[in-house]
C-alpha cells in the first residue's frame, strides 16, 4: 500500500512541477507541433483521429486538427462523462459549435465515433514514453480501452521530465512538441 501512496505523492509533485513549466511556455507553439506531426508522424489514411480542444496552458493543436480534416480525417473530440467511465469521442467538423463540458472542456455534439490516432494532452512526459495527466483517469481508462490505436502525446517540449509510472501505466507510442516528434516502444 504504500508504494501506492508514494506514487500518488510522486505523481502530485510532477504535477505541480510541469504546471509551472508549462506556465512559461507560448499556446501558439502548436502551429510548429502542427508542421511537426503533418511531416513526420501523420495519420495513416483514412483514420480516425481523436484530438482535444486546449485548455488554458495546453500547447495549441487546432491548427493540427483543422489541417487533418483539410486531408479528409474524420476529427472526433472527447466528451468527459462521470467519473470512473473512459472518454466519448464525438464527430467535430470545424466550424461546428462546442458544448461546455466538465472541468473546463468543450466537446461537440455529433455521433460518437471510435477513434484510430489519438492526440493525447498531457502534464509531463519522458524519455520512456510514460505521460501524466491530470489525475482523475479518463485517459488511462481511454487508452486501456482503445489498445490498437496509436497513441501520440501533444505538449511542449519542456513538459518533459521524469514521469513517475508503474507497469499498469499505458505508454505513448510518440511525443510530438514544438521541436519534432519523439518515437517510444509503447508499452500495452
Amino acid at each position: 500500500m504504500a508504494d501506492l501512496e508514494d506514487l500518488a505523492v510522486a505523481k502530485s509533485e510532477a504535477r505541480k512541477k510541469s504546471i509551472s513549466l508549462r506556465a512559461t511556455c507560448d499556446p501558439a507553439l502548436g502551429n510548429r507541433l502542427a508542421e511537426n506531426v503533418l511531416r513526420d508522424c501523420p495519420p495513416p489514411s483514412g483514420a480516425v483521429v481523436a484530438g482535444f480542444w486546449p485548455l488554458a496552458g495546453e500547447i495549441d493543436i487546432r491548427l493540427l486538427l483543422y489541417a487533418l480534416h483539410q486531408r479528409g480525417h474524420e476529427i472526433a473530440l472527447p466528451e468527459t462523462p462521470p467519473k470512473g467511465h473512459p472518454l466519448l469521442f464525438r464527430a467535430w467538423i470545424p466550424g461546428e459549435p462546442l458544448a461546455a463540458g466538465r472541468f473546463k472542456t468543450l466537446h461537440p455534439q455529433g455521433r460518437v465515433l471510435e477513434p484510430d490516432f489519438l492526440l493525447v494532452p498531457l502534464l509531463a512526459f519522458d524519455s520512456n514514453g510514460n505521460r501524466l495527466g491530470y489525475g482523475g483517469g479518463y485517459y488511462d481508462r481511454t487508452l486501456a480501452a482503445l489498445p490498437d490505436a496509436f497513441r501520440l502525446g501533444c505538449a511542449f517540449a519542456a513538459q518533459e521530465m521524469e514521469v513517475p509510472a508503474d507497469e499498469k501505466d499505458l505508454r505513448l507510442h510518440a511525443v510530438a512538441t514544438e521541436l519534432g516528434i519523439r518515437k517510444f516502444a509503447a508499452r500495452l
